[in-house]
């Protein structure tokens, strides 16, 4: 995709608070025709610019809902073994978020579940039963503070 230009990151903006907003409204906040907005809405998509659209729940509005931030620490480094685990990770659904990283740790996943002996059963499917998982550590959040999927597109430019 050819660089975002000034127009583009605008819509971005926009869309990244309520992409529900009508595109006649974001074109009237930024000068261009609806049409204009929906073809680079559209090519954004095409390239994966946008990624998903989705509505963000608020899981404090569950009464059953406890979120954790939990280490993963693999036994062994290699690529295959890496690809294995993020594989696994992405396909449980209680894994909202799945970052490999540096340091200590190899990997570091936001979980949400119903319960903390639902979190029990999920660390015996997806950690105790991979021999590549050495050790995890688990955060159990007590509020949250702030929760978002915002890009800070200023900052990045």
């Amino acid at each position: 995709m050819n660089e975002l230009d000034d127009f583009d990151i605008s819509i971005l903006k926009i869309l990244q608070k309520n992409n529900l907003i009508p595109q006649r409204d974001i074109g009237d906040s930024i000068g261009l025709s609806a049409a204009a907005v929906q073809r680079r809405i559209k090519r954004m998509r095409e390239t994966e610019v946008i990624k998903a659209d989705v509505s963000v729940i608020d899981t404090e509005k569950f009464r059953h809902s406890v979120t954790l931030i939990v280490e993963v620490f693999l036994e062994r480094d290699k690529i295959h073994l890496i690809d294995e685990a993020q594989a696994l990770f992405s396909s449980a659904p209680e894994v909202q978020q799945c970052y490999y990283v540096t340091g200590e740790s190899d990997f570091v996943l936001i979980i949400v579940v119903p319960s903390m002996k639902e979190y029990e059963t999920l660390t015996r499917r997806i950690f105790y039963s991979n021999e590549n998982i050495k050790h995890f550590r688990t955060l159990v959040t007590m509020n949250t503070v702030k929760s978002g999927l915002d890009v800070p597109l200023d900052l990045l430019l």
